[in-house]
């Protein structure tokens, strides 16, 4: 059996339309993809998933939680290489609005959302909370950026030749 790219797609704070183009990807791409990938971790697809060993971790979305911290820490942890995909994991925006807002705006209504779910008190981009290998900007991606990308892990773990 031939090696393939271990990859895990990862979603956090965000509008997953990173995640959404790459599902549309796959509609031209994966007859190509499952002979040279090993999607290991795919939530949108599969139900069966795996941290373990990947060589490739595409991150999307801001972190906005200790849970949310904790995970991509746990990320980072099992992945050689880790791409943050999209505006709000390479920028933090626009889901790190909330950060710009005052003690003096946050209303009753906002500070009730702080105190019962599991909110940071600040929204970070994925580099403010590990190290980032690549980035893959825009909302939703480049996806030019993300197939060459994509190709340049391919070519560094040999799974195809430079040529």
């Amino acid at each position: 059996m031939n090696k393939k790219l271990v990859v895990g797609w990862f979603s956090f704070t965000c509008c997953e339309d990173s995640t959404i183009l790459f599902t549309e990807l796959l509609n031209d791409h994966y007859d190509t993809w499952k002979k040279l990938v090993e999607f290991r971790y795919l939530k949108a697809l599969k139900t069966k998933n795996s941290l373990e060993g990947l060589d490739v971790a595409f991150v999307e979305g801001a972190i906005s939680s200790p849970t949310q911290e904790k995970r991509v820490r746990e990320i980072r942890e099992n992945a050689k290489y880790v791409v943050a995909v999209g505006a709000c994991a390479v920028t933090g925006r626009p889901s790190a609005t909330r950060n710009d807002f005052v003690d003096k705006d946050i209303t009753d209504k906002i500070q009730w959302y702080f105190d019962h779910f599991d909110y940071s008190k600040k929204v970070l981009k994925l580099d403010e909370v590990i190290k980032v290998d690549d980035i893959i900007g825009g909302c939703p991606m480049d996806k030019n950026i993300f197939l060459s990308t994509l190709e340049k892990y391919l070519k560094l773990f040999k799974i195809i030749s430079d040529a």
